[in-house]
């Protein structure tokens, strides 16, 4: 029988240091871990290193040359890693923590992998304890994409992670069960705020 990765709970509010500190030496050293966001599971990587994201991208059965996107533990990490003016940065501070994508032109910082043809990144502050939480500790951002096969609905419990993705993981943090919603992804590179999907977070009066 194939080996799976190992389920640890964690609470998903107050994670306990010992999981994180597990997860992240998992991550240090080039694995993919699993987790539960604000949004739904998570797949995640060190967004630094290419052969875990080459890792990642073959485990969801989706094209190498799609960037993911990635988490950052707050709004002074999003500015290391993307271009943000004084009115992204207004519209951010509304916006974040929260179960938003938005999507904002890349600074030199960011490695090739994440970066779209138009030199963009697509850049979540999520607000889930665990998800920061792993950011802090590795202490950079972790490419991020739903615990799913790349056309299929995105699994919303441990177990189910480890029966259909398990192989391919290193450890999947079991947070309970999640809302099976994506994050509303808003591109910020133009001159308006322009919304490319509509997900868990309301934006009536946000972008205004």
């Amino acid at each position: 029988m194939a080996r799976r990765a190992p389920i640890q709970p964690i609470d998903p509010v107050h994670p306990q240091p010992r999981h994180v500190s597990r997860a992240v030496s998992v991550l240090d050293a080039g694995g993919l871990v699993s987790y539960p966001t604000d949004t739904y599971y998570a797949i995640g990587c060190d967004l630094f290193q290419k052969k875990a994201i080459e890792r990642m991208a073959l485990l969801k059965r989706r094209d190498p040359r799609k960037p993911f996107a990635f988490l950052c533990g707050d709004l002074g990490e999003v500015a290391k890693y993307a271009i943000v003016d004084n009115d992204r940065f207004r519209l951010l501070r509304r916006l974040l923590p929260g179960p938003y994508t938005v999507v904002l032109p890349a600074t030199r910082l960011v490695p090739r992998t994440a970066l779209t043809r138009q030199r963009a990144v697509g850049v979540r502050v999520p607000d889930a304890p665990v998800a920061t939480a792993l950011v802090h500790g590795l202490g950079r951002p972790l490419a991020t994409t739903s615990a799913a096969l790349a056309d299929d609905e995105p699994l919303v419990q441990a177990t189910d992670i480890q029966e259909q993705l398990g192989h391919g993981l290193d450890l999947i943090l079991d947070g309970g069960m999640t809302l099976n919603e994506p994050s509303t992804v808003i591109d910020l590179t133009g001159p308006r705020p322009l919304v490319l999907r509509q997900g868990k977070g309301h934006i009536e009066g946000l972008l205004a």
